[in-house]
């Protein structure tokens, strides 16, 4: 690898660290603001089901937590899918979490419980694991089929998260940041 080439993969890679980080480090000032000066009470600015004003839940859902607990355990998976998204074109990570985060919205605010309020970013986090484990299939790249493999070795127990098991997480927004996914890995294969 000549001078140049690594000097450009440095550039590329402190270039994803720091979207990556910019990204994470937005959860964890939101959700602590949240606990200490609104007393949790941002979390109402998430999705509410059929109602005009939790239409704005689905661009800022992602960015809301219920609590730390939640946030911790969101945090590294975003990091890490994210950065997969990212390997082959760091634009990537753009295209599938804006397709991740409105199909999960939208699909949380059509079928979800009357009088619910869902936040988290894990809709978009099952749309990176969507799109990971699909991309292989939609290009045929030899590179994605083997990311989407480690992905699936790594990740693949994710897909249960997909069906509902807990009442209190919401399987609907996995289900459809996934498809979101799905879709992101579909269009951009198209590109």
């Amino acid at each position: 690898m000549s001078e140049d080439n690594m000097k450009e993969l440095v550039k590329e890679l402190k270039s994803q660290i720091s979207i990556i980080s910019t990204f994470i480090a937005l959860f964890w000032i939101i959700e602590i603001v949240n606990q200490i000066f609104f007393g949790d009470r941002l979390d109402y600015f998430g999705i509410i089901p059929r109602n005009i004003v939790g239409l704005r839940g689905i661009i800022l859902a992602p960015f809301l937590h219920a609590d730390f607990a939640h946030l911790i355990a969101n945090t590294l998976p975003f990091g890490i899918l994210a950065w997969f998204v990212m390997l082959q074109d760091t634009n990537d990570f753009f295209v599938v979490s804006f397709y991740s985060m409105i199909v999960s919205g939208i699909g949380v605010w059509l079928f979800a419980q009357p009088n619910s309020i869902t936040v988290g970013a894990s809709g978009v986090i099952f749309g990176y694991f969507g799109f990971l484990m699909l991309r292989g299939y939609f290009q045929k790249k030899p590179a994605s089929i083997a990311l989407s493999l480690v992905v699936i070795f790594l990740y693949g127990g994710m897909i249960w998260g997909v069906l509902p098991s807990n009442p209190h997480i919401s399987w609907l927004a996995h289900l459809f940041g996934f498809l979101g996914g799905i879709l992101a890995a579909k269009i951009i294969s198209n590109k």
